[in-house]
């Protein structure tokens, strides 16, 4: 029986995604675990694996497709045995029917213009008993039935291992997409450990960690005018239209409260070129940002009051620093996520950092890797820049914009002197944190900065 692969939902928030690149093609060979196809999601260009073995039948989606919607089948795989030509016909025969079906339902379904008054009205009205389309879920929870029959949702492969082991598939905890059931999970499943099942509640919970949003509304390119001047149009990638998404209805929804301190940077510089000698032989060098991931941190541990998220009628508030580093990637702005910051050595915060920084370059970061986070950092001060005011990055309470440190007049023990020093501005979501706690934060922060042992303390 030929399997259907679908587009996957590669991030909590992925309606749609750009088919950027096929990496088999029709008759080859695919194993689970192999690397079939590069999708760009709204985030990130992602690697998606095969769940099930086969052989590629058909596909149905071409490289470089855009707005491929989840679950639109992108090719057929047919099954070990199964002759691939057959397959490909008997899914295309398959989906025919389907839309046929659909047809003739919906010829059935509509009322004659001589009909009664009353079944006019049904027409308009439909019964409270009917049901509607959003009350179905699109595909069933991991490892529970779907809505449509009893069935497990597993491949035919695992079924019939299973069903050869004697192994109850309502017991295994499917690892594919939408917890489905492959030949891997059968493989290492242990019997008499049964499937924990999501409750009500704990759906409840996954939903509301994804924040609700209305994209906001955009100008169209035709209703742009462009007064004759020359240009060249680019279309934006998923990226690029999530940044403007985001940020515009983080604007619109968030009063932001700035708040900026001078900091002097002397004692920091010292201790990062001596921690850099020590390091050298560890193949180990420091960057500033490295040491300011690690104040901003504890300075969120030591004013928790700022290491909250407002989430409609909750505040939410973390009790760990998850940082998000904001990186110029070429696709757009990522923020990798250096989870703990306030807990780990700044060695393991600066390999992590460089790591992080290079797969988001590449387009390479998991989900995990930039999803979530507590407060975010943005360094512009290798290119010059003195002060900037970020934009929050919701549903996060605050980040922190940082400057270039630059020689400058300041009081130092009551005496006039140069000093180097650095422009860092909070922006605080002022729904969540109010102004004399952001100000307390900043004044942690700069104080672990003018006297940096407390940060390897």
């Amino acid at each position: 029986m030929p399997i259907s692969i679908k587009m996957p939902a590669l991030s909590p928030t992925m309606e749609e995604g750009t088919l950027a690149k096929w990496l088999v093609k029709v008759g080859d060979k695919v194993e689970s675990g192999d690397v079939m196809a590069e999708i760009e999601t709204d985030k990130a260009t992602m690697e998606f694996e095969a769940v099930d073995e086969g052989v590629i039948a058909a596909i149905e989606v071409e490289a470089g497709t855009e707005n491929v919607k989840v679950g639109d089948v992108i090719a057929i795989l047919a099954e070990e045995g199964e002759d691939p030509d057959e397959a490909a016909k008997a899914a295309t025969s398959n989906s025919s029917d389907n839309a046929s079906g659909e047809q003739a339902t919906a010829a059935q379904d509509k009322t004659p213009a001589s009909a009664s008054q009353a079944d006019s009205k049904a027409d308009a009205e439909p019964a409270k008993d009917a049901p509607r389309w959003e009350d179905k879920p699109a595909t069933a929870p991991k490892g529970e039935a779907s809505d449509d029959d009893d069935r497990i949702i597993a491949s035919p492969l695992a079924r019939r291992i299973a069903e050869q082991q004697g192994i109850d598939l309502a017991e295994i905890e499917g690892s594919g997409p939408n917890g489905r059931i492959v030949k891997a999970d059968v493989d290492k499943f242990k019997p008499g450990k049964a499937k924990a099942k999501r409750g009500t509640e704990a759906q409840k919970e996954d939903r509301a960690a994804v924040p609700e949003h209305t994209p906001a509304p955009t100008a169209s390119a035709a209703k742009v005018p462009d007064f004759g001047i020359p240009f060249e149009a680019e279309k934006l990638n998923n990226v690029r239209k999530t940044i403007a998404r985001r940020l515009t209805e983080a604007k619109q929804t968030i009063p932001h409260i700035y708040l900026t301190v001078d900091v002097r940077l002397d004692a920091l510089l010292k201790l990062r070129s001596d921690l850099n000698s020590a390091l050298e032989t560890q193949g180990v060098k420091l960057s500033v940002n490295d040491l300011l991931i690690k104040a901003l941190a504890k300075a969120l541990l030591a004013v928790p009051k700022c290491n909250v998220s407002f989430a409609g009628d909750e505040l939410r508030k973390f009790s760990r620093a998850d940082i998000s580093v904001a990186v110029a990637a070429p696709s757009g702005l990522i923020t990798p996520i250096i989870v703990d910051a306030g807990n780990k050595a700044i060695s393991s915060i600066s390999t992590e950092m460089k790591e992080l920084a290079g797969k988001a370059r590449d387009g390479k970061l998991q989900p995990h890797e930039y999803q979530g986070g507590t407060a975010s950092l943005s360094n512009l001060g290798m290119f010059g820049i003195k002060q900037f005011d970020a934009v929050i990055n919701p549903p996060q309470g605050m980040i922190l914009a940082v400057g270039a440190g630059e020689k400058r007049p300041y009081v130092v023990e009551d005496a006039l002197a140069v000093a180097t020093v650095m422009s860092a501005t909070g922006s605080f979501d002022h729904r969540a944190i109010d102004g004399a706690d952001g100000a307390e934060l900043m004044k942690v922060f700069k104080e672990l900065v003018e006297n940096p042992l407390g940060l390897v303390a």
